[in-house]
């Protein structure tokens, strides 16, 4: 299987393919598999399409093993007109990758423990104004839980906890947040 983006153009003789450096490298050697080849049984599928919508927190929050901590940077605008509108980036830093999970989702205090956010601009902040950035729902997290644990055979031995669950809203920023932005 090959990811169709990744394939320039194929003719009746030939194959042109997209690689990067270090499959390029490992394909020139004989007998190595590129260390993320499918062939390592690395792909787990598409998400069903009711999932494809998840949040990049809302996937954090169901994750086994957090292997970033996310540092996010905003900077409000100084244009009087779009006093609402904050720009910036998010830089993710690599963390030791230890996982004692027994019970998820994770707490919201768990997630915010890898969340740092950066206000730059006069006034106080409005976490109500990032609009979807922190967007969490409760539903979502537990129907995919839900699905993990019936389709993904390292979530089947995870207990799932709809207590912990019930302390994210139905729709709206991750709680606790704003205790992280300085």
């Amino acid at each position: 299987m090959l990811e169709k983006a990744g394939v320039v153009a194929i003719t009746t003789d030939s194959v042109t393919l997209n690689v990067c450096g270090s499959c390029h490298a490992a394909l020139r050697k004989p007998d190595v598999i590129p260390r993320l080849a499918l062939q390592n049984n690395l792909y787990r599928g598409d998400l069903p399409a009711h999932f494809q919508d998840l949040t990049w927190i809302e996937e954090k929050i169901c994750a086994i093993y957090c292997v970033t901590a996310h540092v996010t940077r905003l900077f409000h605008s100084a244009d009087l007109a779009h006093a609402r509108t904050f720009h910036g980036n998010t830089c993710a830093h690599k963390m030791n990758v230890v996982s004692t999970m027994m019970v998820l989702p994770h707490t919201p205090a768990d997630v915010n423990g890898l969340l740092s956010v950066v206000f730059v601009g006069p006034g106080k902040f409005d976490l109500k104004a990032l609009g979807t950035v922190f967007r969490v729902r409760r539903h979502k997290i537990w129907s995919f839980l839900v699905w993990l644990k019936h389709h993904n055979r390292l979530y089947s031995v995870i207990g799932l906890d709809l207590t912990i669950a019930s302390m994210y809203p139905e729709d709206d920023i991750l709680p606790g947040l704003c205790d992280g932005v300085v």
